[in-house]
């Protein structure tokens, strides 16, 4: 495993462990999801480099595009959820409360 390999998917394995077991803060989450997109934008586009061909070259821009709608997706219930509950502590939602 190059050593790149080893930082991108070490860094997705961060993401997902600070998603798993920190989950106090809804912008916490919010910040795991981004690096763990990130991840797999940086690897996806290290792998339509070293395939080096010209169908792939698209793929990474489309999964960049989705980050960013899920980026603003997410922004968007944060501010919902503060203004309704007044904190982003995930503790604070109940899903059985209407």
């Amino acid at each position: 495993m190059t050593p790149a390999h080893f930082a991108i998917s070490s860094s997705f394995i961060l993401g997902l462990s600070g998603l798993a077991f920190h989950r106090t803060h809804f912008l916490s989450a919010l910040l795991c999801l981004e690096g763990m997109m990130l991840s797999l934008y940086l690897a996806l586009s290290i792998w339509t480099l070293q395939l080096g061909t010209m169908g792939f070259s698209a793929a990474p821009m489309f999964l960049l595009a989705f980050s960013a709608c899920e980026a603003s997706a997410g922004l968007a219930l944060l501010v919902a959820t503060a203004r309704t509950y007044g904190t982003d502590r995930l503790q604070a939602l109940n899903l059985l409360q209407c």
